[in-house]
């Protein structure tokens, strides 16, 4: 038996079941301290999704527990939603069918269903997004019971919220039943799915911790062949911080089986509401057959320590993205791979002491390849306290011990 977070909880709730009797502290370490989230509020344990709704709705702090496996698509009487149960008749073939067999154009007189596809197609997509989102209000804290709790196919958001932790919970990505075919994205066209496991929308004072996001029983290997032989892309991002969201801390989490995984920033173009903000930390989590984005970043003040890269199934792009503006501060990460950095559109990038394979990584020759420099114009030292582990060895050992929902807790 476990005491979750002392501070978070007020010391009134033990959780059973918890993988290793020991206290937490309940500090985010980073840009993210001082975030309480709904301690000494009114205490919720839901089971649902219409309990979990109506927790979040609440009106005043409140901490929410998760027991057990909570899916977006459950309705109030417990049956579960698929695809045709929001759009009657929508059909994929048929949706792409209407681009002709490259992809191309959309034609709504292509064949006689055409218009009826693309109307049923955007009907389909807001009516699984009213029921998919749930948005976390300020000074909540959501957190999973024991090692099993667990969201599936919720869409889950911070909508300017402030003082928020989301702790303890296993997050299963959403599949996206209406993607769409966006001809002229890139040099073939994309797919662009709606919906991220967890966004943040202009919020502020949010801890992220000791969580798992993934795409679960739907990875992208399983879905439908579209365009160019190539796989229809049904998720969209892991985690994505945008619109001048700030003082946010991403700490032991796991985050696996995914494409584009952590965006930070709205847009190259939005400056007007990035600039300045997203003053991010992602300290001590790994990142399993990711393909790229661990994270992307614009605009941000992000600090990347003690962080693990792996791939073993999946041939990754990158992991470390530089957008436009951006002061990615890297610090002691461990890379089993050589897919490091990519520059897009930014102009700095700065790493200390981290690994691949175990030797010096040597970012700072890879940066300069890429035209980078490495004055980002801070230093986390400067800005709050924290402590980095030294050797790889001891990195690879924390975050494959701690990192994950169900897991113990190690310091903060």
């Amino acid at each position: 038996m476990r005491r979750l977070s002392v501070a978070l909880l007020a010391g009134a709730c033990l959780l059973l079941g918890a993988p290793q009797a020991q206290a937490f502290d309940g500090t985010p370490v980073g840009w993210g301290a001082g975030t309480t989230g709904g301690a000494g509020g009114t205490t919720w344990t839901v089971h649902t999704r219409a309990e979990l709704k109506e927790a979040l709705a609440a009106t005043g702090s409140k901490v929410v527990r998760v027991v057990g496996t909570i899916n977006g698509h459950e309705t109030d009487d417990g049956s579960l939603l698929g695809e045709q149960d929001y759009a009657p008749g929508y059909d994929l073939a048929k949706y792409m069918s209407c681009f002709g067999e490259d992809g191309s154009t959309w034609s709504d007189t292509r064949y006689d269903y055409c218009k009826q596809q693309r109307q049923l197609r955007q009907t389909g997509s807001n009516k699984e997004k009213a029921q998919i989102q749930l948005t976390i209000p300020s000074d909540t804290t959501l957190v999973g019971v024991g090692d099993n709790a667990r969201l599936l196919g919720v869409f889950l958001t911070v909508n300017t919220g402030t003082n928020i932790i989301v702790r303890n919970l296993q997050l299963e990505a959403p599949v996206d039943h209406f993607t769409s075919w966006s001809p002229d994205d890139g040099t073939q066209g994309n797919w662009n799915a709606r919906f991220d496991a967890m966004s943040v929308i202009t919020g502020r004072n949010i801890w992220v911790d000791h969580c798992t996001f993934t795409d679960g029983r739907y990875p992208d290997s399983e879905a439908p062949v579209g365009f160019h032989g190539e796989h229809v892309q049904r998720h969209d991002g892991l985690l994505d911080i945008e619109d001048g969201s700030d003082f946010i801390t991403v700490s032991d989490s796991r985050f696996e089986d995914h494409d584009k995984a952590l965006l930070i920033g709205s847009g190259d173009g939005r400056g007007d509401r990035d600039r300045g903000h997203l003053k991010v930390t992602f300290a001590r989590n790994l990142f399993s057959d990711i393909v790229q984005r661990g994270p992307r970043v614009r605009f941000g003040q992000v600090h990347v320590l003690n962080n693990v890269y792996v791939s073993r199934s999946r041939t990754p792009l990158y992991a470390l993205g530089v957008g436009v503006e951006s002061a990615i501060y890297s610090e002691r990460n461990v890379f089993r791979y050589d897919a490091t950095l990519a520059a897009y559109g930014g102009e700095t990038f700065h790493d200390t002491g981290s690994w691949i394979d175990g030797r010096p990584a040597g970012l700072d020759k890879v940066a300069a390849s890429l035209g980078l420099t490495d004055d980002v114009g801070w230093d986390p030292a400067d800005v709050y306290e924290y402590r980095a582990l030294k050797s790889p060895a001891a990195v690879e050992r924390y975050v494959l011990t701690h990192a994950g929902a169900g897991r113990p807790h190690g310091h903060s």
